[in-house]
């Protein structure tokens, strides 16, 4: 179950990314569209970050 939460937040920080890119190179592009995608890939890598850190701390994964 934790390895399907870390892969469905990969993919999400992928697709927000990708909605910036396109954002990005619109000629006719509304900024806060930009804007909003690069901030929800930030705050989902920061979410995937502290949620490895916690599977560490709960023995959840063990790093190699």
């Amino acid at each position: 179950m934790f390895k399907l939460i870390v892969i469905i937040l990969l993919v999400a920080v992928i697709v927000q990314m990708a909605l910036g890119l396109k954002a990005m190179y619109r000629k006719d592009s509304n900024k806060d569209v930009m804007a909003r995608a690069l901030t929800w890939r930030v705050g989902l890598s920061i979410s995937l970050f502290l949620l490895l850190l916690l599977g560490i701390r709960l023995g959840w994964i063990t790093p190699n």
